[in-house]
């Protein structure tokens, strides 16, 4: 049945009344999606400053920074990917983490704070880097616990809970000049107990 035949059945069956043609239905054809730019390589984002982030801090000890591997698919709290798409996410960035435990000589600490600064792709528009929380969060659980398998075995602190970590806590950074965003991971010796003071 046509458009037309459509109508004019419609209009001997409300008595002569003709339907205007936009209420017939029309399925729109819908353009294929374009797959997004190319980022190019990826690039080395300048090390943050990490005296600025010392400034509010109390007994600081020693500190590390960890320019985490490169990662085409970070995990943002706006995203709400499948849960199998997330899992792997995940698993992969734990990974990244834990592999730089060796390389970067990582101590076993009993008190740390964590700082994650955001290296955006260059693009002009405004950034909130506390969106990447999942991504920092996965990539503690990497460094506190390197083998997902044995929970109960730690490396860089005692636990990820509120006596012994203070953070991961949200930084902007320099922008990449090309490629994806990157992510930094300032750790920072705590050598006094937490509370309201060391911050």
């Amino acid at each position: 049945m046509t458009a037309a035949q459509y109508r004019a059945l419609m209009a001997s069956r409300r008595g002569g009344q003709t339907v205007p043609a936009a209420a017939a239905v029309v399925k729109k054809k819908t353009a294929p999606k374009k797959p997004p730019p190319d980022p190019g390589p990826p690039s080395i984002p300048p090390s943050p400053a990490v005296e600025p982030l010392l400034a509010g801090l109390s007994g600081v000890g020693r500190t590390w920074t960890l320019l985490m591997p490169y990662a085409e698919q970070m995990l943002t709290s706006n995203q709400r990917p499948h849960y199998l798409a997330e899992a792997a996410r995940k698993k992969r960035l734990r990974a990244d983490a834990t592999s730089l435990i060796a390389p970067h000589r990582l101590p076993r600490l009993q008190r740390a704070a964590i700082f994650y600064v955001l290296h955006p792709r260059p693009i002009n528009r405004k950034r909130d880097p506390g969106n990447w929380a999942p991504t920092a969060k996965a990539y503690v659980d990497g460094l506190v616990t390197p083998d997902p398998h044995r929970p109960r075995e730690h490396h860089l602190l005692p636990d990820d809970d509120h006596e012994h970590l203070l953070g991961p806590n949200p930084v902007m950074g320099s922008p990449v000049t090309t490629g994806f965003a990157r992510m930094s991971l300032v750790i920072v010796e705590l050598c006094e107990p937490l509370t309201s003071g060391n911050v």
